[in-house]
């Protein structure tokens, strides 16, 4: 039977179980789409990124000896609509039955289901068979329960799957790590040079261009450093447990003007694509620390082990027990826009101009400065969680909504009503500067509130908590910040006001 198989630009996995044999019966078919280039604005080097790493694994089926048929982005056939391309190619090639892996994001898996359910010939989909959870597995393990609480799901994963256990306890005696992962890097501790990959990828770049694809951030070289291989993602992964591993927990919350990745791995981009399954990543850093455990504190490998499989698995799980309402939430009523500098980098505040110009140039930033930096002044300014998912999904290369929507409609912006996050994410300059040294030279004074040259983000924590106290107001874990809002002047408390919503209708300005 003439069968048609379609994989999708996130579904690179070599592995798959889909080509352990060539059949001449089958066919596979990728496209790059208007669709997908056009839903969002994206970075442009993630664009790039995802053409590129298409275009090698088709490469690479095809030297394995597979048919493959392949639509770049100006071909003449590319109707640059997935179920258009699919019904044409069905009808030329004389297909009897179509086959697809289960898309990880709402929108293309209602798509494709709607298509098969208007063929005329039979149909079928299968897993993509990358992650340690199906898609309803954190629903059913929450089932009843009033919270979903990650770190219950987390040590579930570790016992199920053996993962830093010793005889039905955590190994070391904790379960987690999080209070030694807090260090603030201050260039004593030195950063090995990072992992690049010299991806060549004019041809790619050129057709961009071409096509009038409108895109967001900057690309100024010829070469791709992302991983758009599995045999690149393995190397990214290796050079991570021999050079970054063993500082990886100490700084994952740090921030600083002169480093991008720090101990970072850089593996979400190529995790994402699932050129390299989390399988993978976890039982290489397991062999790892078992293999060099004299020099490897068990924190740093059960802090990155711990967003392996507990925040990657846990936000797909709670993408996919409340889509498609999810998308939709806005529990605390915030309508104001994002500042024009989001798009550039040109604002006087310190630790918005760098980790917004870190992610235009690198369409990078670790998941602090997404959740402290940014996603706290979208929270504290009260922006429109609609306009900080755009923002968010397009400007970051490893960026899907399955994983973005949750981390950023859920745990940056609180827009769920503390579905994932127990309290909001927000903070005055104080644990920036604890955190950075982003302070240090920042035209703002972190220590004051009201004043020309006070940080913004003083008097805006204090007006968010006032003004969303009806919200909050109960929340046990703001219980400390609302008894000292109580406590405070309440001609004080009018000034601070006064500067943040100044902030908050002229944020251009600072």
């Amino acid at each position: 039977m003439k069968t048609l198989r379609l994989i999708l630009g996130d579904q690179l996995n070599i592995k798959h179980s889909w080509f352990k044999t060539i059949d001449d019966d089958v066919l596979y078919c990728m496209f790059e789409m208007r669709q997908e280039t056009d839903y969002v604005m994206h970075h442009i080097q993630k664009v790039i990124g995802f053409f590129a790493s298409m275009r090698q694994f088709c490469e690479d089926l095809k030297s394995k000896n597979h048919q493959v048929i392949y639509f770049k982005i100006n071909d003449t056939d590319n109707t640059q609509i997935l179920a258009d391309n699919l019904s044409k190619l069905i009808e030329r090639n004389g297909i009897e039955h179509f086959e697809y892996l289960f898309p990880d994001e709402y929108r293309l898996d209602e798509q494709l289901s709607a298509f098969c359910q208007n063929l005329s010939i039979t149909s079928k989909a299968i897993s993509a068979e990358h992650f340690y959870t199906g898609r309803k597995d954190l629903g059913l393990f929450f089932k009843g329960k009033k919270q979903y609480l990650m770190e219950n799901f987390y040590r579930d994963m570790r016992k199920m799957h053996d993962i830093l256990m010793v005889a039905g306890q955590p190994e070391g005696g904790k379960w987690n790590y999080d209070k030694s992962n807090r260090n603030k890097w201050k260039g004593d501790v030195e950063i090995p040079a990072y992992k690049w990959f010299k991806n060549n990828v004019d041809e790619v770049v050129s057709d961009i261009e071409k096509a009038g694809i409108k895109t967001i951030g900057k690309f100024e070289t010829q070469t791709f450093s992302y991983p758009i291989t599995r045999l690149q993602a393995l190397d990214q992964l290796k050079y991570f447990c021999e050079h970054l591993l063993v500082h990886f927990g100490d700084y994952q919350d740090a921030m600083h003007t002169e480093e991008v990745y720090l101990f970072h791995s850089r593996l979400s981009f190529a995790m994402n694509l699932k050129l390299i399954s989390p399988k993978d990543v976890v039982q290489t850093v397991l062999n790892y620390y078992r293999n060099h455990g004299s020099h490897i504190h068990i924190s740093q490998v059960e802090g990155f082990i711990r967003q392996i499989i507990g925040w990657r698995e846990y936000m797909r799980g709670m993408y996919w027990a409340f889509m498609p309402k999810y998308k939709t939430l806005n529990e605390l009523e915030n309508h104001n826009t994002l500042p024009d500098f989001f798009w550039t980098g040109n604002t006087d505040m310190n630790c918005l101009k760098h980790a917004i110009t870190n992610s235009l140039e690198n369409g990078y930033a670790h998941h602090i400065q997404r959740l402290m930096i940014t996603g706290n002044y979208a929270l504290l300014t009260q922006t429109n969680p609609d306009e900080v998912d755009a923002w968010y999904l397009g400007i970051y290369v490893d960026a899907i909504e399955w994983v973005q929507l949750t981390n950023t409609r859920g745990m940056s912006q609180y827009a769920d009503g503390g579905k994932i996050a127990t309290k909001p994410y927000v903070s005055s300059g104080s644990y920036i500067h604890k955190m950075s040294n982003y302070c240090d030279h920042c035209h703002y004074n972190k220590n004051k509130k009201t004043e020309d040259d006070a940080c913004p983000f003083n008097s805006l924590y204090w007006n968010f908590l006032d003004e969303k106290r009806e919200q909050l107001g109960n929340n046990f874990r703001m219980k400390m910040m609302y008894s000292l809002l109580d406590k405070m002047k309440a001609s004080d408390l009018e000034q601070l006001k006064h500067k943040a919503q100044h902030i908050i209708a002229h944020p251009n300005e600072y």
